[in-house]
């Protein structure tokens, strides 16, 4: 299907943005997935890029989904591999199983079926059949000497069903050829086998990041003391008649607390007159009474 020139350089746009930022920013590939998918739903390549963006974003059936449409937009097989790890992300690993001995697996290339075969084995170890899981991986590709875009992949599968399995000495010698043969560093490996060794790393980069942070703060509390000084100094330049309209200013307030303290003592005192009077009163008509 083609789209007009302007429309199509927008949904161009949308698609280089997914592939850029898919591995790093799934979210991100996802959201301009959903602008090419609305400016262009009917374009295979708009659904197939939207299934992975899906797909990264662990949206199984989302993915499934576009997967499909895409499929039957153009009549390739190239998306059955991930349309049966869709449906191992579904929890139906079984599906997945009978997708992986469909006669579409047959009109795959060397590398969608060796995809396909690692989709395989997943699902064999979802079932908890990790003995057939090795078997399953076990193949002439595996055994190869040559290295493959695949190859990594594929002996980072066996080594890690052979470690599930408890066969660590050979897991070990696994990791190894995978680590060999892993180029572009498509997987842990390293990572494992170092974890097998009792290797620990420590991150050089993170001890200078925390000592650059102490030095900073060590400047921000000079700089700060700095500042206090600055402030305090100029007050010694206060004038002598701005030193006495302070003094004067005190005089007034410690006059009027000096008024006010006089003033309560004197309603007090005249409240004591009165009570005195009032008993005084009293205690003549007491009299009077008893005369």
């Amino acid at each position: 299907m083609s789209l007009p020139k302007g429309l199509a350089e927008d949904v161009s746009k949308n698609l280089v943005m997914v592939a850029r930022l898919i591995d790093e920013d799934p979210e991100g590939a996802y959201a301009y997935s959903k602008i090419a998918l609305r400016l262009a739903s009917r374009v295979a390549a708009v659904r197939e890029a939207a299934g992975f963006a899906a797909y990264a974003n662990q949206k199984y059936s989302e993915a499934l989904a576009e997967f499909r449409a895409a499929r039957r937009m153009t009549g390739s097989v190239d998306l059955w591999p991930v349309m049966a790890d869709c449906e191992r992300g579904l929890g139906r690993p079984e599906k997945a199983l009978d997708m992986a001995g469909a006669p579409e697996v047959h009109k795959l290339d060397k590398a969608g079926q060796v995809e396909m075969r690692l989709v395989a084995a997943g699902a064999r170890r979802d079932m908890d059949q990790l003995d057939a899981a090795i078997v399953t991986l076990q193949s002439p590709e595996l055994a190869s000497n040559t290295v493959q875009p695949w190859t990594a992949r594929l002996r980072y599968a066996y080594a890690d069903a052979l470690l599930a399995a408890g066969r660590e000495d050979e897991a070990r010698e696994w990791f190894v050829k995978a680590v060999e043969s892993d180029k572009d560093d498509s997987t842990d490996a390293s990572d494992r086998l170092a974890a097998m060794d009792g290797v620990e790393f420590v991150d050089a980069f993170v001890e200078d990041e925390v000592d650059d942070e102490d030095d900073s703060d060590t400047v921000v509390v000079m700089d700060a003391e700095t500042e206090v000084d600055d402030e305090v100094e100029p007050q010694d330049d206060v004038s002598v008649v701005d030193e006495l309209d302070d003094e004067d200013e005190d005089d007034d307030v410690e006059d009027g607390i000096e008024d006010d303290d006089e003033i309560e003592v004197e309603a007090a005192a005249e409240s004591a007159e009165d009570v005195v009077k009032e008993d005084v009163l009293l205690k003549e008509e007491d009299d009077d009474d008893k005369n």
